[in-house]
């Protein structure tokens, strides 16, 4: 191989020209970031939340950078409003080849004080909104015959149970397991599945949970001593999602600072 093929070769593997990404979540700061990379490496990305005016940022800022996305407001844990989605995407760009699925929110509510009504908010938006999107956008990927990537966003919590977050552990657990178990059931028909995995990022969701005495903790068992940034999942999708994974399916991909490789 010459060097020009070599180079052409490399640049083909994170190209995702021509192909269609659907971010769940994308009007959040992590995956808004991931939805950014997608598009810069050539994707047309369909940002979904419930936030027009978030949206309406990020769209911007992919506009900036020569990129091509546009919106849709839904339920993500509602599947008719994600089948009614799937119908769109393909009436107005007529495929999908990536999905991800982030919707997420978090609580600190000591254990025994979690309510019935919270524990079955968090389990919809983390784990149901993941089983739904994945139906949905599975069915019409294994049914297209030219396979496609999910991405699913995890949690380090959902490897080792982190304190004080319990219903958002439990469910980020299950998003783990129905991931690898997907992975496993669509690898023959080449949809792959598979996890980003960060590690500390502040983001909406967990602000409320970095209290002082919590930073400090993380700070100690993270040998980077610092916080992500939400740029820093980028390259773990754009593996992910494209020919440069092509046989990476049921993985998780850590991106934590060396996190989870601290014991004392």
């Amino acid at each position: 191989m010459t060097n020009s093929s070599s180079a052409s070769y490399v640049n083909s593997l994170f190209s995702l020209q021509g192909l269609v990404a659907v971010v769940i979540g994308g009007t959040g700061e992590l995956c808004g970031a991931m939805a950014e990379g997608l598009a810069t490496a050539g994707a047309e990305v369909v940002l979904v939340g419930r936030n027009v005016e978030k949206a309406q940022i990020r769209l911007d800022r992919i506009a900036a950078a020569g990129g091509k996305a546009w919106f849709y407001a839904a339920e993500a844990s509602d599947k008719a409003a994600l089948e009614g989605l799937l119908a769109a995407v393909l009436a107005k760009s007529g495929r999908v080849d990536i999905v991800v699925n982030g919707a997420g929110i978090n609580s600190a509510t000591p254990f025994l004080d979690i309510s019935e009504e919270e524990c079955d908010r968090i389990m919809r938006v983390n784990y149901k909104s993941v089983f739904l999107g994945c139906q949905v956008f599975g069915k019409y990927l294994v049914a297209r015959g030219a396979g496609g990537s999910i991405i699913n966003l995890g949690s380090m919590s959902g490897i080792v149970p982190l304190s004080r977050v319990f219903t958002y552990s439990a469910s980020k657990a299950a998003v783990h397991n129905l991931s690898k178990n997907l992975a496993r059931e669509w690898a023959p028909q080449n949809v792959r599945v598979n996890l980003v995995v960060p590690g500390f990022f502040p983001a909406e969701q967990n602000r409320k949970v970095l209290t002082p005495d919590r930073v400090a903790s993380i700070m100690g068992h993270t040998p980077m001593k610092r916080f992500g940034e939400a740029k820093e999942l980028i390259g773990a999708t754009l593996l992910l999602a494209g020919p440069a994974g092509s046989f990476i399916t049921g993985a998780e991909l850590v991106v934590d600072g060396g996190y989870h490789a601290m014991t004392i």
